[in-house]
């Protein structure tokens, strides 16, 4: 299993170099779900550390930002998203990142095969860019039924609900919230949430 650290993994993104111990205990206070995963865009504990200004100042050059996470437990891929930006994703403890290129995506019908991801492991007390051209979604478990803790950050809004929710043909398809495009796999049961299904292939799981 590949790890951040190794050169294959820098098309998708590279190692930031951060004190990240504020925001381990901060996240380690966060209460999970038992089963499954959550996702919450912005959390005023950890926008009040001074990991917050430092990655809105040098990281995003200034640009407003959210910090959040994505947290819980998770063994598949279900689908994969991109931004026109990149996140920041802090792991706190072990996990692994199910990643792809925006490039693979076919043009024509907006299908992606997962044949073609790579799975990168994490150590905890990392901090990682994902390219904005990078494929990603939920982070995956260490190992079955441990629980993943990830500090998330993009732009401000993103993630938000769409304010003009009629979407057209082509890329409008993956359209799924503020800047998430997003491109799901057809046993995620995302469709009943209105997903574009184009994951061709097996669901991957670690």
């Amino acid at each position: 299993m590949l790890t951040v650290n190794d050169p294959k993994f820098r098309p998708y993104g590279r190692v930031l170099q951060l004190d990240l111990k504020a925001f381990t205990e901060a996240i380690g206070k966060v209460e999970l779900p038992k089963e499954g995963t959550m996702y919450e865009p912005s959390t005023p504990a950890f926008e009040a550390l001074p990991l917050f200004q430092e990655l809105q100042d040098k990281v995003f050059g200034e640009l407003p930002i959210e910090f959040g996470h994505c947290s819980g437990r998770n063994r598949k891929l279900n689908a994969v998203e991109y931004h026109r930006s990149s996140e920041i994703d802090i792991a706190a403890t072990d996990l692994y990142l199910m990643l792809g290129k925006q490039q693979d995506i076919d043009p024509a019908t907006y299908h992606y095969e997962t044949k073609r991801i790579e799975t990168f492991f994490v150590p905890a007390g990392t901090a990682v860019e994902l390219y904005a051209t990078t494929l990603h979604f939920a982070p995956v478990s260490a190992k079955p039924d441990m629980e993943f803790r990830c500090g998330v950050v993009l732009p401000k809004g993103t993630n938000e609900a769409l304010v003009h929710a009629e979407r057209g043909a082509g890329e409008d398809r993956l359209l799924f919230a503020n800047n998430k495009w997003l491109i799901a796999h057809p046993e995620s049961g995302l469709d009943k949430d209105g997903a574009f299904i184009g994951l061709v292939g097996e669901n991957l799981m670690l």
